[in-house]
């Protein structure tokens, strides 16, 4: 009579297939989950003239002959950084534009007209390798209409070193300025796949209620207005823009590693433009942009994927520093 052990057999076999399957629950668990509803998918891209204009370092730019892409950079030249305050009247009908320049390297654009809310996207490919200290960014504000009290809304790609990932900085300022009263809310994160190897579709969804910040319309964060301190919410018009430069003194690393020009030129490029939304000038009936297929707040599907986001690729939250100064945040208390 011959004796089999089953355990003995069943159990080297069972081994491989659990580690196997603990693989793929993990590979599952940082897999990119569906949002539900895509907003991109809603809007068809435009011609980049049909919606922006350079503002800044002309000959740091080349438009595709198709106007449907743009490419820009940043060397050790410089371009010319136009300045100008644009003063709305009440009815809105004209401007008035005040004129002044000043230099700075790399290059920027800027939509050809300010919106109230809007559906704002492009698709963005970054530059590989040593990146350090260059800002790439794609943002709404009110600077050049409201200096020293503007209103901006960033996504901005910090620049990286060989073998670390580039951070994606989100950032509100509403009727801040530059000469320390500014306060920041910044939200960084790094991202689940490589933005240097293919375009990604990154976009600011902005409404009278809330702010929504997409990557692949994935939301990442939502910043909502809040009833008791609506003083903390962005309400002016504000323009679309996208610049390339040199932000040494903070972008990597806290300024740790600086722009090294014998790395250039630095190179962004920006395809998929898509605006959609109120202008300062449309009638007051013009309706907001939805951000969820019910046209309010993220749907269930929504918040569950930026809920990924936050558990896996958050890197800094102002919210949750204790250094600080949260008495004008007061939206981190809530």
């Amino acid at each position: 009579m011959i004796l089999i052990d089953y355990h003995s057999l069943v159990q080297p076999m069972a081994l491989p297939l659990l580690a196997c399957l603990l693989f793929h629950l993990a590979a599952l668990a940082h897999a990119q989950p569906s949002p539900g509803y895509r907003p991109s998918s809603l809007r068809r891209p435009i011609r980049f003239r049909q919606g922006y204009s350079n503002l800044w370092g002309p000959t740091h730019q080349t438009l595709s002959q198709d106007q449907y892409s743009l490419t820009m950079w940043l060397d050790r030249t410089s371009g010319t950084l136009l300045h100008f305050v644009n003063i709305l009247p009440l009815n809105l009908s004209h401007a008035s534009f005040l004129f002044t320049s000043s230099t700075c390297a790399g290059s920027g654009f800027k939509s050809n007209r300010p919106y109230r809310n809007g559906y704002f996207g492009a698709s963005i490919k970054l530059q590989s390798g040593y990146t350090a200290g260059v800002n790439t960014a794609f943002y709404l504000s009110n600077d050049q209409a409201h200096p020293g009290y503007h209103d901006e809304v960033d996504i901005e790609f910090l620049g990286t070193t060989p073998g670390k990932p580039y951070t994606v900085q989100t950032n509100v300022y509403v009727r801040g300025s530059g000469d320390g009263r500014l306060i920041g809310r910044e939200v960084r994160f790094h991202l689940w796949f490589d933005p240097t190897t293919d375009f990604h579709h990154y976009a600011i969804i902005w409404n009278p209620d809330q702010i929504i910040f997409l990557v692949d319309d994935v939301p990442i964060r939502r910043y909502a207005k809040s009833s008791s301190a609506q003083w903390t919410f962005p309400d002016r018009p504000m323009w679309m823009y996208g610049s390339i430069w040199d932000a040494s003194p903070w972008a990597t690393e806290n300024g740790k590693y600086k722009v090294e020009y014998r790395f250039e030129p630095f190179v962004a490029r920006y395809t998929g433009f898509k605006i959609e939304g109120c202008s300062a000038f449309a009638p007051a009936w013009c309706r907001p942009v939805a951000a969820s297929p019910a046209g309010g707040g993220l749907s269930a599907q929504q918040h569950a994927a930026m809920e990924w986001v936050r558990r896996n690729y958050l890197v800094y939250d102002y919210c949750e520093d204790s250094s600080k100064d949260h008495s004008q945040t007061p939206e981190c208390g809530r």
